[in-house]
């Protein structure tokens, strides 16, 4: 395990008041794409027209994930990530196939405000800490893809949900947060694109866990899952897509249905 002394939590990297509703594109040769629990993928547009949509409707940050980068063993598009940044004015977090400082690096250079890593950082989780010193915690967010095994334990897995390695979440979210992690990613992958709703046992306890901020991914289908994931669920922000892709809801109308539960959000 990851054996850097401990990082003091970053000061950007604490529990935000304000929640964050974050569009997520899954991007699979250059086109958005949205499975269920991960697999069977189908196209949702295109990255840079879907983020500019975004942007110009209010989100407040954007996640970009090259979901076969890893498993094709390749590096991110870095061609696409610099068109999807040139179009939004809101932080743009990217990840997949980011193996190595460089690859961070190069990903920064292209426009990028933030990267995930995820594969990486379980078969090497000296790279988190190495990051966050190269790069600074706000840099660095760790994706983490859970999977429910039995009452309170989620499995970590890898390669886009398609390995399973053996670590407990809660165990895993401890580490990457003593090693510099500024954020937390956390889908569930039994919820993932079914919009039956977030797995919010999993979030809160991760959410409780931990003191950086938490990303909530997999399974909004409805307003109300937003809410219960920002409220019961302890998250600081909420992540969807095929939601957004397809038209089903957009981000000022959600943000609105929020504000008016009384969930403070940027508008």
């Amino acid at each position: 395990m990851i054996s850097a002394p401990n990082h003091p939590p970053p000061l950007n990297g604490s529990k935000m008041l304000a929640k964050r509703i974050i569009p997520c594109l899954d991007v699979k040769e250059g086109r958005v794409v949205k499975g269920i629990n991960f697999f069977n993928l189908q196209d949702a547009g295109d990255p840079v027209e879907n983020a500019a949509r975004y942007s110009e409707e209010g989100a407040d940050e954007i996640v970009f994930l090259d979901i076969t980068a890893t498993i094709e063993g390749r590096n991110t598009m870095l061609n696409v990530v610099a068109k999807t940044a040139e179009e939004v004015f809101i932080p743009l977090t990217v990840g997949g196939g980011i193996r190595t400082l460089d690859d961070i690096r190069e990903l920064l250079k292209s426009g990028a405000d933030k990267v995930s890593i995820n594969t990486a950082a379980v078969k090497d989780p000296s790279l988190v800490w190495e990051a966050a010193e190269k790069f600074g915690s706000q840099c660095i967010v760790v994706a983490v893809d859970g999977k429910y095994v039995s009452p309170g334990k989620w499995e970590v897995y890898i390669n886009s949900g398609r390995t399973p390695t053996g670590i407990q979440v809660l165990d895993w979210v401890e580490e990457v947060e003593k090693a510099g992690a500024g954020e937390i990613l956390l889908t569930s992958i039994d919820a993932d694109g079914t919009q039956k709703g977030y797995d919010i046992e999993l979030t809160r306890l991760v959410s409780q866990k931990v003191n950086i901020p938490i990303i909530a991914s997999g399974g909004a289908g409805k307003p109300l899952h937003f809410y219960q994931v920002l409220t019961e669920g302890k998250a600081d922000a909420a992540l969807a897509a095929s939601l957004f892709h397809y038209g089903i809801l957009t981000i000022p109308h959600l943000k609105k249905y929020l504000q008016e539960k009384g969930v403070e959000v940027r508008v």
